[in-house]
């Protein structure tokens, strides 16, 4: 189950708000800029499968997204515990960066922890399986993908070059909360 929980970003001991709500969670991501939606799922696609199986899989859906938003490239991030990179991915996402473009990830499989930093709060959106989010460019942030990764997730980009991570030299990462499994 999905689950938003806020903070102020001089505090990550006390939650200002914690939901498992789809539509709470949508609602006050929604008041920052940051879209959420649940999508259907389907149960054929592992960690592991190559990108040409999840497009394939999801093809209607990537195509809808492309011709509303207009993104340019498409990619798959697919991460089992047995990937021989996975604590060095898991450490390139750690560190609070942003993006000269939005960040959107469908959560085919598995869950991730996206932390954004926004203003003088903190959201922290634990994506599932059926999360889409799309974090708006230019938006602090980073994200665990936690010690034993399952995990598939689609990303969508305006950027033909793909990821490009802008890192901040902020330490606040380091304050709230990781996925510990």
């Amino acid at each position: 189950m999905s689950q938003l929980t806020v903070f102020s970003d001089t505090d990550s001991s006390q939650a200002l708000l914690s939901t498992h709500d789809a539509k709470e969670i949508c609602g006050q991501l929604n008041t920052v800029g940051v879209r959420f939606e649940q999508w259907q799922t389907r149960d054929d696609i592992a960690a592991g499968d190559s990108q040409d199986a999840v497009l394939h899989a999801y093809n209607g859906d990537v195509k809808r997204l492309i011709a509303e938003q207009g993104y340019q490239c498409v990619d798959v991030i697919s991460i089992a515990s047995d990937h021989p990179q996975k604590d060095a991915l898991r450490l390139k996402f750690l560190d609070e960066h942003t993006h000269s473009e939005d960040e959107v990830r469908f959560f085919v499989q598995g869950q991730g922890l996206f932390a954004l930093h926004i203003g003088d709060k903190v959201f922290e959106i634990i994506c599932k399986k059926g999360d889409l989010l799309s974090v708006p460019a230019n938006t602090s942030h980073w994200f665990d993908l936690g010690p034993q990764p399952d995990l598939v997730a689609i990303r969508f980009f305006n950027n033909p070059e793909g990821w490009v991570a802008n890192y901040t030299a902020n330490d606040i990462a380091n304050r709230y909360s990781r996925l510990d499994a």
